[in-house]
C-alpha cells in the first residue's frame, strides 16, 4: 500500500496530508487528502480489485463524474486519486426529508447523464445507492467505481458478485452477466427511495415517475428501459 501511495503522491507534484479516513472494509479504504500548501483535496482509493474502469476514466470530463486523476496497480491491489465532491451524499439527505418529484426526476435525469459516459464505454457501475451520489449544489455526482466492470461479450455470468442488497439487480448474483440494464433497475430502486423512503416492492411511488420504477425494476432486464437514453426520454 506504501509503495503505491507514495507513487500517487508524487506524480501530482504536491505534499498531501490525510485529513481523515472515510470509508473502511475487507476490500480497502477511502481517505480525504489535502495539499498542505493550498488546501486542495482529492479522494485516495485503495482497494483489491480491478481498476479498470478507473482507467478508462482518466481524462474524462463529465459534470455528474469525478474527475480520475492517477490509477495504479500493484499485486491485485488498486490506487487511485480523484476529485473531491463537496456535497452531502443523497443518504443523508434522505435522512431529512423526501425529495418532489421534481427533484427525484433531476437528480435520476442527471445520474442518467453519468450513466450513459459509462454505458458508452462499454462500463457498468454496478452499486448505485444513495451513499454513491453526492449532491453538489445543483448537481449530482455518481461516485465510486470500485465495484464497476466493463460487459465482456465472451462470459456469461460476471466474475466477482458485488452490489447492495436492495439495489442490486438479481442477474448480479450470478443469474447472468450484467450490462446496463443492471445499473437502470438500480436507478429505479433509487428513484422510488427518492420519492417514498421504501423500496418498490414495499411501496411503489404514484403517478407516472411509479410508472416508470416498475418498468426500471423489471425481473427479466428484457422489460427494462434499453438503455439509460430510453430511460431519459420516459422521465
Amino acid at each position: 500500500m506504501r509503495t503505491i501511495y507514495q507513487y500517487l503522491l508524487s506524480s501530482i507534484g504536491a505534499e498531501y496530508k490525510t485529513v481523515k479516513t472515510i470509508k473502511t472494509s475487507e476490500r480497502g479504504c477511502v481517505a480525504l487528502l489535502q495539499n498542505i500548501q493550498n488546501g486542495t483535496r482529492l479522494i485516495f482509493r485503495h482497494y483489491r480489485g480491478n481498476g479498470e474502469v478507473y482507467r478508462k476514466l482518466l481524462g474524462v470530463s463529465c459534470r455528474n463524474l469525478p474527475q480520475v486523476m492517477e490509477v495504479a496497480e500493484s499485486g491485485g491491489m488498486v490506487a487511485v486519486l480523484e476529485e473531491y465532491i463537496q456535497g452531502d451524499s443523497l443518504a443523508y439527505l434522505l435522512e431529512g426529508a423526501l425529495f418532489t418529484p421534481a427533484e427525484a426526476r433531476e437528480i435520476t435525469l442527471q445520474l442518467c447523464n453519468a450513466l450513459w459516459v459509462l454505458h458508452a464505454m462499454g462500463a457498468v457501475h454496478r452499486d448505485i445507492k444513495p451513499e454513491n451520489v453526492i449532491v453538489r449544489g445543483s448537481e449530482a455526482v455518481l461516485i465510486d467505481f470500485d465495484a464497476s466492470r466493463f460487459f465482456k461479450s465472451e462470459s456469461s455470468t460476471d466474475t466477482q458478485v458485488l452490489g447492495t442488497t436492495g439495489y442490486a439487480a438479481p442477474e448480479q448474483y450470478g443469474i447472468a452477466q450484467t450490462d446496463g440494464r443492471a445499473d437502470i433497475y438500480s436507478l429505479g430502486v433509487l428513484l422510488n427511495i427518492m420519492l417514498t423512503g421504501k423500496h418498490p416492492s414495499k411501496e411503489l411511488a404514484s403517478g407516472k415517475l411509479g410508472r416508470i420504477v416498475q418498468k426500471c425494476t423489471m425481473v427479466n432486464p428484457k422489460k427494462r428501459y434499453k438503455s439509460v437514453l430510453y430511460l431519459m426520454e420516459a422521465l
